[in-house]
């Protein structure tokens, strides 16, 4: 099998995954456990990704506990795979999990090399083929994802609600990651889970905070969802965003975003709040950022990547608007920042008790 980028560049390997051609970018993880959670996230949707840590597979895959529910990625590259499974929660192997999903997935690749190559030029279109036919035949016929529409291919469907404690907590979902979810519930909130594309404004009324997910793509695609989500900040509902969200809660702000050179996909990726100067180490997985400088008056920076100096989160300085760029519910990852959702949910109370006084 063969990894073939853009520029002509071939990595050769061993299959373990399915037998398919497909076409994606190419992004590496940096992270040196968590390829259950990485592969079942929804963010990476559209990509073939290569996981630098050099053994994969070595726990094999647990019954559940996954992040959506199959696996999300266009292609999978490793240097090592193994077979396992080798934990007591495994029920089957990471090969066997991947060709049931039909993933095709590459061992045996320098991805010290590729990861190298990828940080010099930036990340870049390529192709998982299976060597059966000549390279430039085989590319003709690889699937890819359209990535100005990958966000409807990883929304859910309906409006779900989970029920939970008094703080009602309305989750518009662009791709969300399950823990999202959970987090909210371990906390004691109901969650209304509504698709993006769904008619999810007219819940807004019920429910006392909005919470904006994670999700693939290019924020810049999603100009319509940006225009109902400037409706709903002008009622000052307590509003808060992860990942994606973060990036559309900017749009909507009327700030700009910009796509970096190789992204930011690993659980050890340092921040820092500028208003506490504390720094935390966080789990992230984008290829997109806010601008600072664009930030409208009433806006600031609120946290800052302690590596590249790129925007990790903003506030609104008197409403109840604020987003990360990270992911504070990772799972694999660290919980250093899990306290967000405390925080939000704090905000949330206290405007519920505000506007129903008893």
């Amino acid at each position: 099998m063969n990894l073939v980028l853009a520029d002509g560049t071939v990595f050769t390997g061993q299959s373990f995954g399915a037998k398919r051609e497909v076409k994606g970018e190419v992004v590496f993880n940096t992270a040196m456990t968590g390829y259950v959670e990485a592969l079942t996230d929804p963010s990476y949707r559209g990509q073939i990704l290569v996981m630098t840590y050099p053994m994969q597979g070595n726990y094999g895959v647990p019954k559940g506990g996954f992040e959506s529910g199959r696996i999300q990625v266009q292609g999978l590259v490793v240097y090592h795979y193994s077979s396992g499974p080798n934990h007591h929660a495994s029920v089957r192997t990471l090969g066997d999990w991947l060709q049931a999903d039909g993933v095709p997935a590459i061992y045996g690749v320098d991805t010290r090399t590729l990861t190298r190559r990828l940080r010099d030029r930036g990340t870049t279109d390529g192709f998982l083929l299976t060597g059966g036919a000549p390279i430039e035949n085989a590319k003709k016929h690889a699937e890819a994802v359209s990535m100005r529409e990958v966000v409807d291919l990883v929304a859910s469907r309906e409006i779900v609600r989970h029920p939970g404690g008094e703080l009602r907590v309305l989750v518009v979902d662009t791709g969300l990651k399950e823990n999202i979810i959970r987090s909210l519930q371990l906390r004691g909130a109901t969650v209304i889970r509504a698709p993006f594309s769904s008619d999810w404004d007219r819940l807004v009324d019920e429910v006392d905070g909005v919470m904006l997910t994670n999700g693939p793509g290019d924020p810049a695609d999603s100009e319509p969802f940006v225009d109902r989500l400037r409706g709903i900040l002008a009622k000052g509902i307590p509003t808060f965003g992860i990942c994606l969200g973060h990036q559309i809660l900017a749009l909507a702000a009327g700030a700009k975003t910009y796509k970096l050179k190789y992204g930011h996909r690993s659980c050890n990726q340092p921040v820092m709040d500028l208003a506490t100067r504390r720094a935390y180490i966080t789990s992230q997985n984008h290829g997109y950022a806010v601008q600072d400088e664009s930030l409208p008056p009433g806006w600031e920076p609120w946290f800052v990547n302690l590596n590249d100096g790129t925007n990790e989160g903003i506030r609104h300085q008197y409403r109840p608007f604020r987003s990360v760029q990270f992911h504070p519910e990772a799972s694999a990852g660290p919980h250093d920042t899990s306290y967000l959702f405390d925080d939000f949910l704090h905000i949330v109370a206290q405007m519920r008790k505000a506007r129903h006084p008893s």
